[in-house]
């Protein structure tokens, strides 16, 4: 939605926007851009008239605002029926979906567009550091030599809007006749909605089957669940890519990328092969096996799709700044390293772990986590969190940060800290975290914050505290 604000506003909208609160960094970014943010739900937000509610996925029947522009008469619509009907309209869309590394792999795709010259709108779920904005109309002029410019969508799997209850992902294919879509990965998520795995892959089905048969879907092959719905639903041509040693089962992957070395400067690096032909060595400055595969995605996607060539896909990587919030290092107050990532599915918080040990492999690596999502807060993945955590030297579990869920079903906190092992505590709130983390941390530690929420203000708090005590022994002193 805050995307969405931003691309009405560079169309010349005048855009106000009403939620219970507007955190970093969408909100900031917000008010950058003009948007006017509006606190709390009041039929008041509706003075003067708009033109167009666009109704967020978050709203329930029965909203204030939602209620009241229905009852005025005032034209509403969901942010994916927006998105489709007055911005990419006459654009050659590429999709990124999946259940992770969306956000990443967009910025990436973005990124490499636009140094390419194709002057790519874009529409990313997060704030990319190296782009002017997390979106932008960019050139909607069609080029005789490139035809249709490239608008790059983020694809989420949730529903569009409490009246329209399809993936909004559905909404951003099917425009041309040779769009572009990117799966990363295919694992349960969003149980608040998909209650099994069937009706989650389903989400993915309908995906594949709407890429027109002059299309292009671009797959990790090392996904077994991809391979299956791409063999019985795909019309369009596939391009697969993996890492050395995937099992790909019957799949012969075309693009193919060895993990190397960090550099001294703390780079991930990587080979690539394309058709088993070497393309050199790549680097990236966001670390970590998973962002190689969201870069390898990214270059498949770019070259087969849009005609970058991969030499020039090399250099534009080189230089992408990441995500604010994927591995977004705030600071060393202290000599203590804190980052803020909003990792919150097991598998992502296990692959973030992964990536922050492989790069600083000195100092312990502490680790705290809100469970905050719908699907967090819930004991459905209690056994994966159980393992998600084994890179870490110690983790900090906070409170739940949903309060509705019923307490048969909710995760169980003192039963994952047991199962993590002694490094592990269930903590009593945010005070106790920082507490603990600026007793016992020492300069050369690295701290992690996984949230997909605020986080109650930890961020501040935790480097106001680490700041503070001055001079820190240094790891293992």
């Amino acid at each position: 939605m805050g995307a969405l604000a931003v691309l009405f506003r560079e169309a010349g909208n005048e855009v106000s926007g009403s939620d219970v609160a507007f955190d970093p960094p969408i909100g900031p970014a917000l008010r950058a851009a003009g948007v006017r943010c509006l606190m709390g739900f009041d039929a008041g937000h509706l003075e003067p008239r708009p033109d167009l509610v666009v109704v967020g996925n978050a709203i329930r029947r029965g909203n204030v605002e939602d209620e009241a522009a229905l009852r005025l008469g005032i034209e509403r619509t969901s942010m994916s029926s927006a998105l489709r009907q007055r911005f990419l309209a006459k654009r050659r869309p590429l999709v990124v979906a999946g259940t992770h590394g969306k956000t990443t792999t967009s910025a990436m795709c973005a990124w490499v567009l636009l140094r390419a010259g194709l002057e790519p709108g874009w529409f990313i779920g997060g704030v990319p550091k190296g782009l002017a904005a997390p979106a932008a109309i960019g050139s909607p002029r069609i080029k005789p030599d490139r035809g249709r410019s490239p608008f790059v969508v983020e694809g989420d799997e949730y529903d569009a809007v409490h009246w329209h209850k399809q993936p909004k992902f559905l909404d951003y294919v099917g425009i041309g006749a040779d769009d572009v879509v990117i799966v990363t990965s295919i694992e349960q998520d969003h149980i608040d909605i998909y209650p099994d795995a069937a009706a989650y892959e389903g989400a993915f089905r309908g995906l594949l089957r709407s890429v027109p048969p002059a299309g292009l879907i671009v797959c990790d092959a090392h996904d077994a669940r991809i391979r299956a719905l791409v063999r019985e639903e795909a019309h369009a041509r596939v391009a697969w890519f993996a890492l050395e040693r995937d099992d790909t089962g019957d799949v012969t992957p075309a693009w193919l990328g060895a993990p190397a070395a960090f550099t001294h400067d703390g780079a991930q690096t990587f080979d690539l092969f394309a058709g088993g032909v070497a393309c050199g060595r790549f680097s990236l400055r966001v670390p970590g096996r998973h962002n190689v595969r969201n870069a390898i995605g990214a270059v498949a996607a770019c070259a087969e799709g849009f005609g970058v060539r991969v030499d020039d896909a090399r250099s534009y990587l080189a230089s992408f700044e990441g995500v604010r919030r994927r591995q977004d290092l705030l600071g060393e107050p202290g000599g203590v390293r804190v980052y803020d990532d909003f990792a919150h599915h097991p598998t992502a918080v296990e692959e973030t772990l992964r990536a922050l040990r492989a790069r600083h492999p000195t100092g312990a690596l502490w680790v705290a986590f809100e469970p905050r999502s719908a699907t967090a807060c819930r004991a459905f993945h209690q056994e994966a969190y159980a393992r998600a955590f084994d890179a870490a030297d110690h983790v900090l579990l906070a409170p739940l940060g949903r309060t509705n869920v019923p307490e048969g079903e909710r995760l169980d906190l003192t039963r994952l800290a047991r199962e993590v092992g002694p490094a592990a505590s269930a903590m009593t709130g945010i005070d106790a975290i920082v507490a603990r983390i600026a007793h016992d941390a020492r300069a050369g530690d690295t701290v992690v914050l996984l949230s997909n929420g605020a986080f109650g203000g930890i961020h501040e708090k935790l480097a106001a505290e680490l700041g503070r005590s001055g001079d820190r022994p240094k790891s293992g002193e």
